[in-house]
């Protein structure tokens, strides 16, 4: 421990009161972090616990463009006793938070940017990429925010140094398209680890994200790699799709028609559907001084309701859009938890339908028989409470309200690639996607233009694949095609002028190419961007097909 030293003019005596002083005060706080620990999924605690005060003020102190980088932090010792340092150096004449910081703290530094070797094609660059985005988490820094998992996986890229739950599935649809079913193999057993170890799987490996998940699409990921290695991939991973189902559904017995549980929310009619959940109400970790100035901006609003919102609308991965807002232009009239999203409960339909498959491998018929009522239950709610009859798409429908969200959004096309949607709503949910989301650079995300990420002009890799399959399933291929083919040229010009895959593409306007918004840089990579663009080019350009002198897209793309 540093010891300071003692600032005149104080006394030996006045400083023995003060050091006691700090020492209750640093006991308070480890008392009070312990009583926010039942908050979390389990251990270990997020920095913003473990670090208390010296957390808040390091945030506020904006000592780094980006609020992650303290959060990935690791301290060099006890945080208990850096916290107690830091509250006898502070008041200290010339005290250097930043130097503070640097000697009690390893930070994060981010790999070296990627330099392509000249003259690869696009298909060529991505395959190359997945080494380059391959982590190990095997062992942990007791003190260290990332949490280990067992086995070798792929990151998204740039600021993001953790393996995140929904990105990794459109991840591995590339790594599988690439060949690469070893680490396919590999990430579904760390999904799988994750939900034996935690109960669930968390929003990524960090302390930070314990306490919220994210779109449920382990089932999905349990289907890819039965493809490859054959049904008794359903039977293997049956405990973890209970219980990963088991955590979407927690107090769904005990639950009060009309009012909502967690993730779970019962309508009036005892239907079933969930939603978005966060188990803290503290700003974000990872985000704590945008969430902290985003309340001090919505006065009218309960603070811990509104970070509940904010950390719920991270849990949905559509952090942020006005898909989630009372008002589209205002991140503080977030209400994440009062909507049931309708691609979160087409995911869970896919999760009832797959844990009804895989009861029946195990021939156990009373088993598979409940899932499957499950889903018909589920599917019937959805096609009736979030389906907008007078506009013909799907929506969010708000519980507490009894109304429909009538917003138009990328999500309306989840129950067509769930395949749940009814013939008629897939043809007018199709005919409203090409007249208001089909764009030039490809499907944008909202009509709605207000700076958030996930609004225009922004478009996202998984909602393409997401819109290319569900359109598919119901003969409407033509539009798939032109979806799938806008938005690969999009990343081909792109990825010919600037030689990188990024986060997100600008798919409207009159200059396409990386996206913009939200609350950090454009990221480049990228995890979900490379294996959705593969499997594009596998649907559209196979190997064995003519494409343009530019790479790999064909020459026949069909613009808007």
């Amino acid at each position: 421990m540093i010891r300071p030293a003692i600032p005149q003019p104080y006394s030996r005596r006045t400083y023995a009161r003060t050091c006691l002083a700090l020492l209750l005060a640093s006991t308070s706080y480890l008392a009070q972090a312990a009583d926010d620990q039942h908050l979390l999924a389990g251990p270990p605690q997020p920095p913003d616990i473990q670090l208390g005060p010296l957390f808040k003020a390091v945030q506020q102190a904006k000592l780094w463009e980006d609020q992650k980088t303290f959060a990935d932090a690791v301290p060099k010792s006890d945080p208990a006793s850096i916290v107690a340092d830091w509250q006898m150096q502070r008041h200290q004449r010339n005290f250097d938070l930043k130097h503070f910081i640097a000697e009690n703290f390893i930070l994060p530094i981010d790999q070296a940017k990627y330099v392509p070797p000249a003259g690869e094609t696009l298909r060529q660059h991505i395959d190359g990429l997945w080494p380059v985005l391959t982590r190990t988490a095997k062992t942990q820094n007791q003190y260290d925010s990332l949490l280990p998992i067992p086995k070798q996986y792929v990151v998204p890229g740039g600021r993001f140094r953790e393996v995140y739950y929904w990105d990794s599935y459109f991840t591995l649809l590339g790594l599988a398209e690439s060949g690469h079913w070893d680490r396919v193999q590999d990430m579904v057993d760390n999904f799988a680890w994750e939900i034996d170890h935690y109960g669930h799987i968390p929003n990524g490996n960090r302390s930070y994200y314990l306490s919220r998940s994210q779109p449920p699409f382990f089932s999905l990921m349990v289907d890819l790699l039965a493809q490859h290695n054959g049904d008794k991939v359903y039977q293997h991973y049956l405990p973890q799709l209970q219980k990963e189902y088991d955590y979407w559904m927690a107090g769904s017995d005990n639950v009060a028609a009309g009012q909502a549980s967690k993730r779970v929310i019962k309508l009036t009619d005892g239907s079933l559907l969930n939603r978005y959940w966060d188990d803290r109400d503290t700003p974000r970790t990872e985000s704590w001084l945008a969430d902290e100035e985003t309340a001090k901006q919505s006065p009218q609003r309960n603070q811990a309701e509104l970070w509940r919102d904010l950390r719920a609308g991270a849990a949905s991965g559509w952090d942020f859009s006005s898909r989630w807002f009372s008002d589209p232009q205002q991140l503080g009239s977030i209400r994440t938890t009062q909507l049931a999203p309708v691609d979160l409960n087409s995911l869970l339909y896919h999760l009832e339908v797959t844990l009804a498959k895989s009861y029946q491998l195990q021939q156990q018929a009373a088993q598979a028989k409940h899932y499957q009522q499950h889903a018909e239950q589920r599917k019937t709610a959805i096609n009736h409470y979030l389906w907008d009859e007078r506009q013909g798409w799907y929506v969010d429908y708000d519980w507490k309200t009894g109304k429909v969200h009538q917003q138009l959004t990328a999500a309306t096309l989840f129950p067509l690639y769930m395949q749940l949607a009814t013939d008629k709503q897939a043809d007018r949910t199709a005919s409203a996607v090409e007249k208001q989301l089909l764009k030039p650079g490809g499907l944008v995300t909202t009509t709605v233009n207000n700076g958030q990420q996930w609004d225009a002009p922004n478009g996202w890799a998984p909602l393409q694949w997401v819109a290319v399959e569900g359109l598919n399933h119901y003969h409407h291929a033509d539009l798939a095609r032109k979806i799938g083919l806008n938005f690969l040229n999009n990343v081909q010009t792109t990825y010919n002028q600037q030689h990188k895959l990024v986060e997100k593409y600008v798919v409207e306007g009159p200059q396409l190419g990386g996206g913009g918004g939200g609350e950090y840089p454009l990221q480049d990579g990228f995890g979900w961007t490379n294996g959705v663009t593969l499997m594009l080019l596998d649907k559209y350009c196979p190997k064995d097909k003519t494409c343009s002198n530019a790479g790999d897209i064909p020459v026949t793309a069909t613009q808007q």
